[in-house]
């Protein structure tokens, strides 16, 4: 079985959100604003809420949101040990499936902090 490339799907689905932008621009504006609003600074950090939405992500099954919210998460300063309890809590409320989706958020962590490291 060949690995995901969470930070090539990261990056697929940002250009493909802001081609759809263009399409419907108040509904992806609306979209963005709605994004910020929930993910910003207040009771709880920027970290937090990115690492709830990877939570779901992987209770859903979703790859692209898995992509985002590791993403997201480690720029808004989740740590590697965050973002790994995350995917415990996403498997305890999501059962075997969530195991598998969280194994696929472990391995987009791994790549997106490969990737961090390259840069330096």
């Amino acid at each position: 079985m060949t690995s995901k490339d969470y930070p090539e799907i990261n990056d697929h689905l940002r250009a493909v959100m802001n081609q759809l932008g263009r399409e419907i621009p108040s509904t992806m504006r609306s979209f963005g604003g709605l994004h910020a609003a929930a993910t910003g600074a207040g009771a709880l950090t920027g970290a937090t809420k990115e690492l709830m939405a990877l939570s779901i992500g992987i209770a859903v099954h979703c790859d692209g949101c898995i992509a985002y919210h590791v993403h997201d998460a480690i720029a808004a300063g989740a740590t590697h040990a965050e973002v790994v309890e995350t995917i415990g809590v996403a498997i305890m409320m999501g059962g075997g499936p969530a195991v598998v989706y969280g194994c696929e958020a472990f391995e987009a962590l791994e790549q997106f902090e490969t990737a961090a490291r390259r840069q330096r």
